[in-house]
């Protein structure tokens, strides 16, 4: 026989050979792994940095040039609302405020003696009235001296988180000097900037997320208080306050933070990415149909929402409990049978099941 025609008899008999197995490769029922379409809370998140800043915030100081009598606080003390924090020497207004207090008691008697004589018909009118008259410019006098002492001394305006004491006793001083700051920090204001475009998004009381590189494992809840009233003309941006709990006192004034703005939330169907087959511009799933004698697969189109993290989310196609091939979708055909291996869920992995089917 001929060299050349052998050599064209053999490779037909490989080429036959190659096509018989791949038809029986094929007709052979595939091993595939299911996962369940769920229905999931699922937003559209928005992302930026933001920058923290205390509920209240205020840096105390004095309206008087005196000397330091007390100071009733510590570093980083919490502190009441009324609860005096500094006292100013007061000794000289003191001193005032109770020859002002006798020079009242001293008129308030002789307004009354003066009254009791009206009375009688012992005495004018006109002296009652300028009696009265000076025991109310006394009473003014006490209430005006009452009004300097309350400048001696320095209270807490609310409650808070005093920070550090950079004064002492005996020290002496002026009128808008820094004595200490003080914080409420049992909530917290979120300040960030995110672009027009997504102005008609926001709306009070919209959830957001937050994490600080402090915090790195932690996520802090919150949600949109303010929307700013005006856009930046250069960057096109707008400002946003948003509002977090901390009632742990674990953030602080000036933390940068990382917000995602959960907009758009609803309830939708989402699968794992890895269950999608794109062809062009359309998405198809290949459904697990569990009948009494056999498991068979079915290719469904379906119409895909937005993606997070490995997740897709499905706007037609699936309904909720919806069984589809997350691994093995190389094998798998439409109307073809195949081998369930196993059902992955938040405690088994693909990893998993394909161990335990070894």
């Amino acid at each position: 026989m001929d060299l050349t025609v052998w050599r064209r008899l053999r490779f037909a008999l490989l080429t036959l050979a190659l096509l018989l197995t791949q038809v029986a490769f094929a007709q052979s029922a595939p091993s595939v792994i299911g996962t369940r379409a769920i229905i999931t809370t699922w937003s559209d998140p928005l992302e930026a940095l933001g920058t923290l800043s205390a509920d209240e915030s205020v840096t105390l100081s004095t309206t008087v040039t005196d000397i330091i009598a007390e100071i009733n606080f510590s570093d980083g003390e919490q502190v009441e609302a009324g609860q005096l924090l500094i006292q100013l020497e007061d000794a000289e207004e003191q001193a005032q405020l109770r020859a002002s207090q006798a020079l009242r008691e001293e008129r308030r008697n002789a307004s009354n003696r003066s009254s009791q004589l009206q009375e009688r018909n012992l005495a004018a009118r006109a002296d009652v009235e300028d009696s009265q008259s000076r025991l109310r410019q006394a009473e003014a006098d006490i209430q005006a001296i009452e009004a300097q002492l309350a400048n001696y001394q320095i209270k807490a305006p609310f409650s808070g988180r005093v920070g550090f004491r950079n004064i002492s006793v005996g020290a002496l001083v002026t009128p808008g000097m820094n004595l200490v700051t003080l914080d409420k920090l049992d909530v917290m204001k979120l300040d960030f900037s995110v672009p027009e475009v997504f102005l008609g998004r926001l709306s009070p009381g919209l959830m957001l997320n937050a994490t600080t590189a402090a915090y790195p494992d932690e996520i802090f809840s919150g949600e949109i208080a303010t929307i700013g009233t005006r856009v930046d003309p250069v960057t096109r941006s707008i400002n946003v306050r948003a509002e977090l709990d901390n009632a742990n006192g674990r953030l602080r004034p000036g933390m940068l933070m990382e917000v995602v703005v959960q907009q758009h939330v609803r309830d939708t169907i989402v699968i794992p990415e890895a269950a999608i087959e794109p062809s062009g511009d359309r998405h198809f799933v290949m459904l697990i149909e569990q009948g009494d004698d056999a498991t068979r697969l079915t290719r469904r189109e379906i119409v895909i929402g937005e993606r997070r993290n490995g997740e897709v989310e499905i706007l037609e196609g699936l309904s909720a409990g919806d069984l589809i091939v997350v691994h093995g979708l190389q094998l798998a055909r439409d109307g073809q049978e195949a081998r369930l291996i196993g059902i992955t869920d938040d405690e088994t992995g693909i990893r998993a099941l394909l161990e335990a089917d070894r």
